[in-house]
C-alpha cells in the first residue's frame, strides 16, 4: 500500500483498542512505522520519545536486530506447535529459565499470550485447588480500587475501575475491592487524617482493610488476593512500608492465595526481575506478560508455587484450561533472547542506579502549580495534576475531559512525547520509558512536560 492507502485503511478499515474513534474525524490517525532504541518515528518521519516504553513494553528499547532475528531462526525450526499434552523445547527451556529467577518455590510456567489471559488463568486455578482441597466455596478474590487487571470477564470482575465495566455487564460475580495505596490521598482514602504524613501506618490500614475484607465475606469463601507490586490505574501507588508483609500475614492467616499481578511490574521495570522482590515479599501465584520479550513477540505467564501444581502430578486431575498460542516456540525463543539482553547488559543494574536521577529529574516539576505529586518507583511513574496543590483539588468531569482528552494527550504527542494522560482515577500522566533510558532521555521528558503542562494551566 502507499502511505495515503495505509492512512485511509486505519481510517476506514482498523478498529483501535481503547479509543474514541472520533477523535480522527476529519483528520489523520497518527501513524507510527519504525522504532530505534528509546524512539518512534511517524509515517512522516516525525521523531517522538517513547515514554511509555510502548504500553510498558519495550524494555529493552526498539530495533534489536537479534530479538527479530531469534524469531525468524525458530519460525524456520519449528514455527507452532500448542502445549496441549506435547511440549516443545523453547516452551521448556523459557519455563525452567523463569523458575530459576522467580522467588520462593514458584516453579510452574503456564504460559498464556497475555496479562488479562494470565490473570483469568490465575483464578480459574485458585477455584479448582480449593475444590479439590476439598474447600468449594472459596470462589471470591479481593483487588483494589481504581486497579486494572485486563479485560477479559474474569480479569475484568478483578479491576477496579467501574467506568470500564459498566457497559459490559454482568460480570463474573465474587470479585470484591479494597483500598488501594495512594499516599497522596491516605487521609481522603482512609478518613484518618494524619496518614498521610505516616507511610507505615497507612500501609498497615491498607492492608488490614484487605483483611476485613476477607472477614465480611467470610474467609471460607475467598480464594485469592490480586495487587499489583505498583498498581498502574490511578498513576502509580507504590506499597508503603510494611505493606506486603502485613498483607502475607493476612492471606496465610486465612488460606488465601497471594496473587502478584506484575504484567507491567516485572522483567525490570521496578529495577528487579520480578515487582515483589523489590518489595521483599513471595506471592503464591504471579501473572506476567508485556516485558517478557519486550513486546517483540505476544506471550504471558501465570507462575504458580510448587504447592498448588501438587494436585494436578498423580492420578486424573487435569486444568481444564489452555489457549491455542500460549507458549508459542517463537514467542518463547525472543523471550530467551531478551533476557540474555537482561543479563548481557546489566539492565536491572542499570534502571536501580538511574532510579533516583530519574526521580529527582521529574520532582522539577514540582514547582509548577499543576503538578501536585510525583510517585512511583523504578522507571515506573506517575505524575498526579492538581487544580490546587494546597488543598489538592481535583478536577471536575468536564475540567479533566478538557484537559486531559481535549489537550494534553494531543499536545505532548505534538510535543514529541509518547506517554499516557489518564484519568481512571484523579488525572496523571504517566510514564515508563525503555530501560535502556539514562539522564539524557530523562532531561528530554522533564523539559517538553513543563512546557505542555505550563500552557495546559494557563489555558486551564
Amino acid at each position: 500500500m502507499t502511505r495515503p492507502d495505509v492512512l485511509k485503511a486505519a481510517q476506514d478499515n482498523l478498529w483501535m483498542h481503547f479509543t474514541r474513534h472520533s477523535s480522527y474525524e476529519g483528520g489523520e490517525v497518527p501513524m507510527i512505522v519504525r522504532g530505534e532504541g528509546a524512539y518512534v518515528y511517524d509515517v512522516h518521519g516525525k521523531r517522538y520519545l517513547d515514554g511509555l516504553a510502548g504500553l510498558f513494553v519495550v524494555q529493552v528499547g526498539h530495533g534489536r536486530a537479534e530479538l527479530a532475528e531469534a524469531a525468524a531462526k525458530q519460525a524456520q525450526e519449528l514455527a507452532f506447535f500448542p502445549l496441549w499434552s506435547y511440549a516443545h523445547p523453547k516452551a521448556a527451556e523459557l519455563a525452567a529459565r523463569l523458575a530459576e529467577l522467580t522467588p520462593g518455590d514458584l516453579n510452574r510456567v503456564f504460559f498464556t499470550t497475555g496479562g488479562g489471559e494470565a490473570v483469568e488463568s490465575a483464578w480459574k486455578l485458585a477455584k479448582q485447588y480449593y475444590k479439590i482441597k476439598g474447600k468449594p466455596l472459596k470462589t471470591k478474590v479481593v483487588s483494589r480500587s481504581i486497579a486494572y487487571h485486563g479485560t477479559p470477564q474474569g480479569a475484568l470482575s478483578i479491576t477496579g475501575i467501574p467506568a470500564l465495566k459498566q457497559v459490559f455487564e454482568p460480570l463474573v460475580p465474587g470479585a470484591i475491592k479494597a483500598p488501594n495505596t495512594n499516599l497522596y490521598r491516605a487521609d481522603e482514602i482512609s478518613g484518618f487524617p494524619g496518614l498521610e504524613k505516616d507511610p507505615e501506618a497507612f500501609g498497615r490500614w491498607a492492608a488490614d482493610q484487605v483483611g476485613k475484607a476477607i472477614e465480611m465475606e467470610g474467609p471460607d469463601t475467598v480464594a485469592a488476593v490480586f495487587v499489583e507490586p505498583v498498581q498502574n490505574a490511578g498513576g502509580c501507588f507504590p506499597p508503603p512500608p510494611g505493606y506486603f508483609q502485613r498483607l502475607r500475614e493476612i492471606c496465610d492467616a486465612h488460606d488465601v492465595l497471594l496473587v502478584s499481578d506484575e504484567v507491567i511490574c516485572a522483567f525490570g521495570r521496578l529495577g528487579t526481575m520480578f515487582g515483589g522482590q523489590k518489595f521483599d515479599y513471595v506471592p503464591d501465584i504471579i501473572t506476567c506478560a508485556k516485558g517478557l520479550t519486550s513486546g517483540y513477540s505476544p506471550i504471558g505467564a501465570m507462575i504458580a508455587s510448587e504447592r498448588l501444581f501438587e494436585p494436578f502430578k498423580n492420578g486424573t486431575e487435569t486444568f481444564a484450561h489452555g489457549y491455542t498460542f500460549g507458549g508459542h516456540p517463537v514467542s518463547a525463543a525472543v523471550a530467551l533472547a531478551n533476557l540474555d539482553i537482561f543479563e548481557r547488559e546489566g539492565l536491572l543494574e542499570h534502571v536501580t542506579a538511574n532510579e533516583p536521577v530519574f526521580k529527582a529529574t521529574l520532582d522539577r516539576l514540582l514547582d509548577l502549580p499543576i503538578v501536585g505529586d510525583v510517585r512511583g518507583s523504578g522507571y515506573f511513574y506517575g505524575i498526579e495534576l492538581v487544580k490546587d496543590k494546597s488543598t489538592k483539588q481535583t478536577f471536575n468531569e468536564e475540567e479533566s475531559e478538557r484537559l486531559l482528552r481535549g489537550f494534553l494527550s494531543k499536545a505532548l504527542y505534538d510535543a514529541g512525547l509518547y506517554c499516557r494522560a489518564d484519568d481512571r482515577g484523579d488525572p496523571v500522566v504517566q510514564l515508563a520509558p525503555p530501560l535502556i533510558c539514562g539522564p539524557k532521555e530523562f532531561d528530554e521528558i522533564e523539559s517538553i512536560l513543563r512546557s505542555v503542562l505550563t500552557e495546559a494551566w494557563a489555558r486551564l
